[in-house]
C-alpha cells in the first residue's frame, strides 16, 4: 500500500505492539510490592508464568483467524479481550485470582503481537520491511524503559493497581484508531477452525510448563504428579500432530517447518524467549532488594538494555532495507547474547549498578540483532496467504520458550533463594520468609527493618537467585548462533530483482 496509506495505521498498530510489552515491564517492575500485599515471593514467577502462557497458547489461533476471516476483527477483538483482562487484573484480592485474570489476560495479548506484524506484512513487503522494523523496535525501547519507569512511579507514588489500569487509556486510542482508518480486505472462508488441534496443545504447553515450574521444587520428579504431567504432555502432543496432518486447516500448519530458514528462526525465537525473560522477570527484584533501587530507579536502571535494543535495531533495520541481507545479524546477535548471559551470572551483593548497566548493555545489543530481524526472515519464508500462521507461529515459539523460560528459571531461583536462606537462617525462617507466611515478606520496604544479619542473607539470597538464573541461561544462547548458522540468504521480497524471490517451501 501507500507510505500515506501506512503512516495513517502505523501508529495504531505500534501502540497495539506497546500494549503487550508495556504490560510485562510494568508489571515487572511492581512485581515487589505485588507479592508483598497478595503473597510470597515463590508467586512471583507465576504472576508472569501465567500471562505468558495465555498468550502461548492463544498466539496460534489468533493468527490462523487472521487467515482465515480478516486481520482487522480479528485484531481488534484481540485487543478488546486484553482491556478487560487489564481491568480484572486491577480488582485482583489475592494471588490466586490475579494469577487467572493474567492468564486471561494473555489471551488477548496473544493476538496484540501477532496481529500488529501480520497487518504490517499485509502493507509492506519484506523488502520495504527494515525500515519500518526500526521503528517497532523503538515501541519496544519506550516500553521496557517508559514501562518501568512508569510502573515505578505508580508504585512509589500510587498503587500497584494503576500498573494494570494504565492499559485503559492507551488500549482505548489504539481500538478507536484501528477501527476507523485500518481499512484492508475482509475474507471469509468456509473452512473449520481446527479446535481440537488447538485445544490438545493448549493442553500439552500447560502440561510442560506446569512441570519445569512445579518439578524438583513443589514436588519430586519422580513424584506421581510430574509422571502425571509427563505423561500427558506426550499423549496430548503426539495427539496434535496426528491431528495437525490431517486437518484441513491445522492451527499450526507442520508444512511451513519444510523451508529451513522458517524451522531456524523459530529455534531460534524459543531460545531468545527463553533466555530473555528471565532479565526482565529478575533484574528489577535484584535492583531494588539487593541494589537499593526505588520502583522507579529500578526501571532506570534498565535503561541502558534498552538502549543497546534500539540503537541495534534501527541500525539492522535501515541496513537490511538498503542491501537486502540479514544472514550474519542473527549470528552476530547470538554470540553477543551469550556474552552477556556470562557477564549477567557474575552478579552478586557487591556489583555496582554501573557495571551491572554495562552488563545489561550487552544484552540489549544481541536482542537488537534477533529481535525483528528472526521475524522478517518468517515472514518471507513462507507465501503471502500463511503470513499470518508465520507470524503466529514465529511469535508462539517466542512465547512458548518464555513460558518454559519464566517457568524453569522460577524454580531456578527459588531454589536458590531456598537454600541460600536454609544454610544462613533455617529452614523454617526461610519458607516465612519466601513464601510470606507468618507475616514475614521479602519486600523493598520492610527490608531495612529486619535485622542485620537477616537482612544480609536476603541480599545474598536474592543476588545468588538471579545470578544462578542466568548461569543457566548460557545453555540456551549458546545454541543460538549454532541455528543461525544454517540460515540461508534468500532474496527478500520486494527486492529489485524479483527473478531472485523466494520459492515458497524451498527446502
Amino acid at each position: 500500500m501507500s507510505d500515506k496509506t501506512i503512516r495513517v495505521v502505523l501508529p495504531g498498530l505500534l501502540m497495539a505492539m506497546l500494549l503487550a510489552m508495556l504490560d510485562n515491564v510494568i508489571v515487572g517492575t511492581a512485581m515487589p510490592r505485588i507479592v508483598g500485599e497478595l503473597g510470597g515471593v515463590d508467586h512471583l514467577s507465576w504472576v508472569v508464568t501465567a500471562y505468558v502462557l495465555g498468550t502461548t497458547v492463544s498466539t496460534p489461533i489468533w493468527g490462523k483467524l487472521g487467515d482465515l476471516y480478516g486481520r482487522k476483527t480479528v485484531f481488534l477483538t484481540s485487543i478488546v479481550l486484553f482491556l478487560a483482562g487489564s481491568a480484572l487484573c486491577g480488582i485482583a484480592q489475592n494471588m490466586p485470582e490475579l494469577i487467572g485474570f493474567r492468564a486471561f489476560q494473555g489471551l488477548g495479548a496473544g493476538g496484540l503481537m501477532v496481529g500488529a506484524m501480520s497487518v504490517l506484512g499485509d502493507l509492506v513487503p519484506p523488502r520495504e520491511r527494515g525500515k519500518y522494523q526500526g521503528q517497532f523496535a523503538a515501541v519496544m525501547a519506550v516500553a521496557m524503559v517508559g514501562g518501568p519507569l512508569v510502573g515505578g512511579f505508580i508504585t512509589d507514588h500510587a498503587n500497584w493497581r494503576w500498573a494494570f489500569f494504565v492499559n485503559l487509556p492507551l488500549g482505548g486510542a489504539a481500538l478507536a484508531l484501528l477501527a476507523l482508518r485500518l481499512d484492508l480486505p475482509k475474507r471469509r472462508t468456509e473452512h473449520r477452525i481446527d479446535w481440537i488441534g488447538a485445544s490438545l496443545l493448549s493442553v500439552g504447553v500447560t502440561a510442560l510448563v506446569l512441570i519445569t515450574t512445579w518439578g524438583g521444587n513443589q514436588y519430586a520428579w519422580a513424584s506421581a504428579q510430574i509422571l502425571g504431567l509427563a505423561a500427558l504432555a506426550v499423549l496430548t502432543l503426539a495427539a496434535f500432530l496426528l491431528v495437525e496432518r490431517r486437518h484441513p486447516e491445522p492451527i499450526l500448519p507442520l508444512s511451513i517447518f519444510a523451508n529451513r530458514n522458517f524451522t531456524m528462526v523459530a529455534g531460534i525465537g524459543f531460545l531468545v524467549g527463553f533466555a530473555m525473560f528471565g532479565a526482565i522477570t529478575f533484574l528489577p527484584l535484584y535492583q531494588q532488594i539487593v541494589q537499593g533501587a526505588s520502583a522507579t530507579n529500578s526501571g532506570l536502571l534498565l535503561l541502558p538494555m534498552m538502549a543497546g535494543l534500539l540503537v541495534t535495531s534501527l541500525v539492522v533495520g535501515r541496513v537490511i532495507t538498503k542491501t537486502g541481507r540479514y544472514r550474519a545479524f542473527p549470528i552476530i546477535g547470538g554470540v553477543v547474547m551469550v556474552g552477556a548471559m556470562v557477564l549477567l551470572a557474575q552478579l552478586d551483593s557487591d556489583t555496582s549498578k554501573v557495571m551491572s548497566g554495562v552488563y545489561m548493555t550487552v544484552l540489549g545489543l544481541g536482542m537488537g540483532f534477533l529481535m525483528q530481524t528472526s521475524m522478517l526472515i518468517a515472514q518471507n519464508s513462507v507465501e503471502l496467504k500463511d503470513l499470518g500462521v508465520a507470524s503466529s507461529t514465529a511469535t508462539f515459539a517466542r512465547s512458548i520458550g518464555g513460558a518454559f523460560g519464566v517457568a524453569a528459571f522460577g524454580a531456578v531461583f527459588n531454589h536458590r533463594l531456598h537454600d541460600v536462606l536454609g544454610e544462613r537462617l533455617g529452614s523454617q525462617a526461610a519458607d516465612r520468609l519466601a513464601s510470606g507466611s507468618g507475616g514475614a515478606t521479602i519486600d523493598p520496604s520492610t527490608l531495612a527493618q529486619l535485622p542485620a544479619p537477616v537482612r544480609s542473607a536476603v541480599i545474598d539470597a536474592i543476588s545468588g537467585g538471579v545470578s544462578s538464573v542466568f548461569l543457566w541461561s548460557i545453555a540456551a544462547a549458546v545454541l543460538i548462533p549454532v541455528l543461525a548458522l544454517f540460515i540461508r540468504e534468500v532474496t527478500l521480497r520486494g527486492s529489485e530483482t524479483p527473478e531472485r524471490t523466494l520459492v515458497a517451501q524451498e527446502g
